[in-house]
């Protein structure tokens, strides 16, 4: 059994998606992040960064992994899966994974701060990364023009990738044009273990649903946490 501390954001369902693709009975421990729950000490202890995913890995002597990328690892690693065995196939899943930890990821968390939250609309910062973020998407969509999948087969960096560019209008980057991702996005999200990995838990705010005003509302109320550092970070 797996604990897993999480909340509704594209970092936490990483976790919970790729713990659905691989049948691994887990727990849902949903923090509330504007409360802060994620810095009380209890879960300083688990993860000494306070930021959302973090995992209890109770089948082996409780032992604690924080950050997703590195939970995603751990959890190919543990079962065998969604990650090749061979040296070459594990590093071209890896370079996938960094790819979105350390472009994809940051790029639309800037994006989603100075689009959504700042109440400033500081368009040079605004222009900058979401037009990184573009960049991003279209070095994707270049590659899987030649590749159903980004790394072989399915893998964790699909997922990983996937659970940020599927937030693409949030951070207000465009994916027009972009067919072969297009096309990469809907495979992965028609998967039943991502639609159920989804829900763990419910993303409180649905632009379709919602729409603008609904995403103005729900920024306003999030501001203040996202500003002062407190949020779930790439």
């Amino acid at each position: 059994m797996i604990t897993l501390y999480t909340a509704a954001t594209p970092n936490g369902h990483k976790v919970s998606i790729a713990l659905e693709e691989l049948g691994l009975p887990y727990r849902l421990q949903v923090l509330d992040l504007s409360a802060g729950e994620q810095k009380r000490p209890e879960f300083l202890a688990i993860n000494p960064n306070g930021r959302i995913p973090a995992i209890v890995d109770h089948d082996a002597g409780d032992f604690a992994v924080f950050e997703s990328g590195a939970i995603l690892v751990y959890l190919a690693e543990k079962t065998g899966r969604l990650m090749p065995q061979d040296a070459p196939g594990r590093s071209r899943v890896l370079q996938w994974l960094m790819f979105q930890m350390g472009g994809v990821g940051p790029m639309m968390g800037q994006a989603n701060v100075f689009y959504r939250y700042f109440p400033e609309k500081i368009q040079p910062a605004i222009d900058r990364y979401q037009a990184e973020g573009r960049r991003l998407f279209e070095v994707l969509d270049g590659y899987l023009a030649q590749h159903e999948w980004l790394a072989g087969d399915y893998s964790i960096a699909d997922i990983a990738n996937w659970a940020w560019v599927r937030t693409h209008r949030w951070s207000g980057i465009s994916i027009d044009r972009l067919d072969h991702l297009r096309r990469w996005r809907d495979a992965i999200r028609a998967r039943p273990a991502v639609q159920r990995g989804l829900l763990q838990p419910p993303a409180k705010m649905d632009l379709e649903r919602d729409g603008e005003a609904g995403a103005q509302a729900f920024a306003e109320q999030a501001r203040g946490m996202v500003i002062t550092g407190q949020q779930d970070k790439p």
